[in-house]
This record gives C-alpha cells, sequence and structure tokens, in this order.
C-alpha cells in the first residue's frame, strides 16, 4: 500500500521545516510587519540551534509566535483562534517558548551572529534590538536559579 500512494506522488515528499508552518501560523496570529519580523526573527534562531531538534516544527513555529506575541506585548498572547490553527495550547508551548526567549535573550553575545545581524536592519524594523519576553525570562531565572 505504502508503494501505491507514493506511486501516486511520483515520489515526491518533503521534510516539514518550521518555514512550512511560519506562514500559515503568522496568518493566523493577525499581525503586523514588526510583529511578523519577530516570528522569523525567533523561529530563525530556533534553527540555528541544536537544542530545538527535540520539539517538531510546527511547535517551533508556533512558540515562536507565542514568544513574540509576549515580546511584542500583544494581547491576547494566545486565543483560541491561535490554538486551532497550530494545535497547540499555552502550556504546551511554555518549554520550547522559554528556550526561544533564551536565544533571543543571548543572541548578541552568541557565536551564531548572522540571524541577529539580519533583524538588525531597519528594513525588518530592527526587531533583534528589542528586549525578549520580559515575563518568560524572568520564569527561566527563577527556573535555574531553584
Amino acid at each position: 500500500m505504502e508503494k501505491t500512494i507514493l506511486g501516486r506522488l511520483e515520489w515526491t515528499l518533503t521534510v516539514a521545516t518550521p518555514y512550512v508552518f511560519l506562514v500559515y501560523f503568522i496568518k493566523a496570529s493577525i499581525l503586523d510587519q514588526e510583529m511578523e519580523n519577530m516570528v522569523y526573527f525567533l523561529a530563525k534562531l530556533g534553527m540555528m540551534h541544536y537544542a530545538t531538534i527535540m520539539y517538531c516544527p510546527s511547535m517551533v513555529t508556533a512558540s515562536a509566535v507565542y514568544a513574540a506575541r509576549c515580546a511584542l506585548n500583544k494581547s491576547p498572547v494566545w486565543s483560541n483562534t491561535l490554538e486551532l490553527h497550530t494545535g497547540f495550547s499555552e502550556p504546551q508551548l511554555m518549554d520550547c517558548t522559554k528556550l526561544l526567549v533564551s536565544f533571543h535573550s543571548m543572541a548578541v553575545e552568541s557565536k551564531l551572529k548572522v540571524v541577529y545581524r539580519k533583524y538588525l536592519n531597519l528594513e525588518r524594523q530592527a526587531v533583534a534590538l528589542l528586549p525578549p519576553a520580559k515575563t518568560l525570562l524572568d520564569a527561566i531565572a527563577v527556573r535555574t536559579t531553584v
């Protein structure tokens, strides 16, 4: 049966990456250009770090949307619409989101500066210069000191 299905598909398969989900999740978030750039910035930071390999690409992308909404003080941070389109509830995103926020907070000191430099550009609203989501950073700090 698998061979029949693959034959019908003419063996044309793709691997799901965060990019597959970015456009779809961004549209569900109803956002402005600054928000879109922040989501791309966080998602790309996530793709550059090995630690995110444990999360599926859709979760990394949904977490980037969540972290961006927190960083830009969007309200509500997570809605029923976003949950419906992403398939993730707010609690499910917390670990991956905190990881992305930690990458954002360390981006200026990181050895991998390509993404950081790219999002310093005014064409991308210089979102790399914006502070990371403070509420999530505080949660990370509490967890590491305990």
